[in-house]
Formats: structure tokens, sequence, C-alpha cells
């Protein structure tokens, strides 16, 4: 009895409260955490710059050492420029993904484009277009006010002019640059912000499947079936949202479908597998690769070579960045190689489902679920 009553007046107490420097110790923690998370995100924006983009460029030998000398003035130079034999051979380029766009030079002056690769590479493209038109218009301007000189000076000293062949009775013609979209993007998504936006998302639900199948699943081969179930209706549910609802996305719906719930997959079984291993702390562990430090740099927004090197190649060894670049390839580039980007993601999914399997805390659940969802 007094026991009891013990009991009852150690409940009854005021909690004590924590200690002043204790309290301000964990709000610093907090906003050091804050830190580290604006600068997760803020990062790729803050340090990508026009860089090494692969662009194709053919025309006359002097045209092109021209525009050549032109990039290696700046520094970092913005285009990787790779010489292409023809204006077939730079589309097809294009629609590998070899090449982000091409120049062509010569009588009959064009820009080629793929906004479906890059929109901000894209821009970067009809910049130069337009550069380049503005040189052909000054140039013009500058052979005409010399011809013009070279009359008036002739017919000052009365002599007949000289008049450039074909100059009578026609206006001289100026070339104009023609800016081409070879891989346009679709028409829900005509700035492709829709689609770059979309890679977030997909990398939160994939961390919220993981984490619930975690928290609320016991048995890791039931665990392992509900990710089965959740990797095929999340990719159904996400296709059907973006594409049907949406039309952000375009294309053969059941493959945007089959990426869409593989890179998912693959998240949650990074989750899964690591929380089986290392308990707890393994849910957060998965949540830093993953949103901390595979999202930044996965080059979804901005071409990978954007970023400071060797961060943008590197993302695309983790599922957000080669989730990005397998779901932009299947949409617009079906002439594009994909086997890298199956083998990433299927890998990491593999070694998810590996780590659930050999870990430790594999069977437990870490809240324990009620007792009619239990088989007995």
């Amino acid at each position: 009895m007094s026991t009891h009553r013990e009991t009852a007046s150690k409940d009854a107490a005021p909690a004590r409260p924590t200690k002043w420097g204790v309290a301000a110790l964990f709000g610093l923690i907090g906003s050091l955490i804050v830190a580290v998370i604006v600068m997760a995100f803020v990062w790729p924006a803050a340090t990508s710059q026009p860089q090494n983009l692969p662009v194709g460029i053919s025309g006359p030998a002097d045209a092109v050492a021209a525009v050549e000398d032109k990039l290696a003035e700046q520094d970092p130079a913005p285009f990787d420029l790779h010489e292409v034999d023809s204006r077939d051979d730079a589309v097809s380029q294009i629609e590998s993904r070899a090449l982000y766009g091409a120049i062509l030079l010569g009588d009959e002056p064009e820009v080629l484009i793929a906004t479906a690769a890059s929109p901000i590479a894209a821009q970067a493209l009809r910049g130069v277009a337009t550069q380049l038109q503005s040189q052909i218009d000054t140039a013009a301007k500058t052979a005409l006010t010399d011809q013009l000189t070279a009359i008036v000076g002739a017919l000052k000293a009365g002599q007949m002019p000289q008049l450039p062949a074909g100059a009578v009775g026609a206006a001289p013609e100026i070339p104009t640059v023609t800016v081409t979209d070879v891989v346009p993007l679709a028409d829900g998504d005509s700035t492709g912000a829709g689609l770059a936006a979309s890679v977030f998302p997909m990398v939160l639900g994939g961390m919220l499947g993981g984490i619930l199948l975690t928290l609320l699943v016991q048995g890791v081969v039931r665990r392992l079936v509900g990710l089965l179930v959740f990797g095929i209706a999340a990719g159904a549910l996400i296709a059907l949202v973006m594409q049907t609802w949406f039309g952000v996305l375009t294309g053969d719906w059941l493959l945007n479908a089959a990426v869409l719930g593989l890179g998912v997959t693959a998240t949650s079984a990074l989750i899964v597998g690591l929380a089986a291993l290392m308990g707890p702390p393994g849910i957060a562990v998965g949540a830093i690769i993953t949103m901390f430090i595979a999202n930044p740099i996965a080059g979804a927004a901005q071409p990978p070579e954007f970023l400071p090197e060797p961060w943008g190649a590197l993302g695309q060894f983790f599922v957000p960045g080669a989730s990005a670049h397998l779901l932009r390839s299947v949409m617009y580039f079906p002439d594009a190689a994909t086997w890298a980007q199956w083998t990433i993601l299927g890998a990491w999914l593999v070694a998810g489902v590996v780590l659930a399997l050999i870990g430790h805390q594999r069977d437990r659940a870490e809240l324990t679920p009620p007792e009619r969802q239990l088989e007995h």
C-alpha cells in the first residue's frame, strides 16, 4: 500500500526542469543542424557555373578555330567542343545524349539544342546563337561601310567605282543563325521545372517508405514483400499523377512507372537494410546519404558538368542522380544508352536487400505493431 502511495506521489510530482546550460546546448545543436541542411541544399546553386558542357562543332577550319580561341579565353571554358562530321552526325549524338547541342558554322549557320536534355544548357547555347548573329551583323556592317568608303573615294578621284559582284539590283544577304530544338520538352512541362522538381519528392517518398516498413513491419521477409508492393504501387501512382494528371512526363507510361518505382524502391531498400544492420541509427545514416549527400549532387535541375568536379560525376552513382538521368532518357532519348543507370539503381536495391537479410536487427519492428497485425 505504501509502495503504491510512493509511486503515485512520484507521478504527481512536478517535472524537474532541464538545466539552463543543457537547454542552450540543444538549441545550439539544432541551429547547427539547420545550417548544415541549408548548406547542403544551397551549395549546388551557389557553386555551379557553366563549364565543360559537351557540345559539337563543325564548319570551316578558320571559323571553328576562332570559336575555340574565344572559348579558351574564358576560365573555366563553358563548352567542351567535339568536332562533328555533319549536321546528321550532330543530331545523332544529341539524340544519344553524347552532346547537349551543336554549333554548325558556314554559309547557313545553325545552333542545335535539346531542351529535354537540360533547359539550362539549351539557354546557354541560345546565348551562343545570339553572339554569333551579332558577330555576323557586325562583320556585314563593317564590309558594307568599307565598300561605301571605297566607292566615295573613287568618285571623288573621278574614277569609276568597283562594285562587288552581285551588288547591282540586290541587297546583300546577311546570314541568319537558326536555332533548332532537336529534342523539345513535353507540352505539359515546357520549362522543365516539373521534371526537375519531382526528384526531391521521390527521394522523400522513398525514405518515408523505408522508414514506415522499418518501424511497423516485423519479419525480414514480410518487410521485403512490403518493399516490393511499395515500389510497384509508388511507381504506378507517381506516374499516374505526373503523366496522366499533370502531363509532366511523356512517353511509355509503363516504362516511366518502372523507372519511378525502381528509384523509390532503391531508396527504401537502403533505409530498410541499414536499419536492419544498425538499428534506429541506420535510418539516420540512410537519410543523410540520400537527402544530404546524394540529392544535392544529383544534377536534376542543371547539367552535372556544371557542379564542381568531381561531385557532378559522383552524383550520378547515387539513386537520385541515376533516377533523374534514367527517367529523362527513357522519356526523350530512346537512342541513349541506359544500362549504366539501370545497373546503378539495381545495385542499390540489391545492397539494401542484402543488408536487410544479414542485419542482426532484421526481424523486430522498431515500433511494436498492435496484436491484431501479428501472426498467431
